[in-house]
């Protein structure tokens, strides 16, 4: 699957922030102490590694996350006795969600740096990718998805790239991008940004 995004989609990341080097973290905060999103809306599990470039968490598609496809009807399971028997009831996570899980890592490595610099997390926004290629209609419930991101740049005007993988079983690559992101550079940038685009 290939989700082309010529146009820009604004989205919050937080907290976006320069760095230099890649040397891991020893100590990993709760993901939720890094990427501000509320509840079941906080998608990764857990950050395994934070470098000062990179980061990789873990998250592990359930039957309860928001964005499960839980939409298989009994005659589809008549015609698939396999999924019968494995007790198969969902097809899983729709594969386009994985480019929010890679958002949410930027967020995350974005929250980690800047609360090493003693700064708080700032809204940023995910502008769009430059493609997004997944191998895979769904993720598989229950099979473990590993999200690597990579900083590519960030300038001085506050855009920056970042690639992404997500991987599967033995390191295999599910999906891919190039992330392009952008935080404003004060509370009024922000504001002035929020006021155009709701005028």
């Amino acid at each position: 699957m290939t989700v082309p995004t010529d146009e820009p989609s604004y989205q919050p990341v937080h907290a976006m922030s320069a760095s230099a080097g890649d040397n891991a973290s020893p100590s990993l905060m709760p993901i939720a102490d890094l990427v501000p999103h509320s509840g079941i809306m906080c998608l990764l599990d857990e950050v395994l590694e934070i470098g000062e470039e990179h980061l990789r968490a873990r998250i592990t598609p359930r039957a309860d996350d928001p964005f499960a496809d839980t939409a298989v009807t009994e005659p589809a399971l008549a015609d698939a006795p396999l999924a019968q028997t494995t007790g198969a009831s969902s097809p899983g996570i729709p594969g386009w969600v994985g480019l929010e899980w890679l958002a949410q890592a930027i967020a995350a490595w974005s929250g980690h740096t800047v609360g090493t610099q003693g700064g708080k997390p700032q809204i940023g926004f995910l502008l769009g990718a430059r493609r997004y290629d997944c191998e895979v209609e769904y993720f598989a419930l229950g099979e473990p998805v590993e999200v690597e991101i990579h900083l590519d740049y960030r300038a001085d005007n506050g855009l920056g790239a970042f690639r992404g993988e997500l991987l599967g079983r033995d390191g295999v690559v599910l999906a891919h991008s190039t992330l392009n992101v952008f935080q404003p550079d004060s509370a009024d940038a922000l504001a002035a940004m929020i006021e155009d685009s709701t005028s």
